[in-house]
């Protein structure tokens, strides 16, 4: 089953990234989680080691851009099919790394995208 990353989770409650694991567990989507703390969000364990994951059909960036820079090659090693630039993440230069690489960059937001059933 294709699944999401959420890349940059949180396990604040009022963070946009943790509201995003929950909703996408509610709309049962397949969900991994990246963060630089360990825990759980809706069951989904949040990651602190880049792991090799399969089968990735999209990542949800929850990260902004300065700190994007240092994974960059991990992101595109993954092969998703789109990289979701949610609010504050935008970054012209990793959307041209990204479609050099064939991945779709969306500039949207997962909450919303769920939220009109065009996730």
């Amino acid at each position: 089953m294709l699944k999401t990353l959420v890349f940059g989770a949180s396990l604040k409650p009022n963070r946009y990234s943790n509201l995003a694991i929950n909703r996408l567990v509610r709309h049962n989507e397949k969900v991994v989680a990246f963060g630089l703390k360990a825990g759980e969000v809706a069951g989904v364990s949040i990651d602190t080691e880049l792991l090799d994951y399969e089968d990735v059909d999209t990542v949800t960036l929850y990260m902004n851009p300065m700190r994007q820079k240092e994974y960059y090659n991990y992101i595109v090693s993954l092969g998703p099919r789109r990289v979701i630039f949610n609010p504050g993440t935008e970054n012209p230069e990793f959307y041209r790394i990204l479609r050099e690489n064939n991945i779709q960059p969306e500039i949207a937001c997962t909450l919303v995208l769920l939220s009109t059933d065009q996730y």
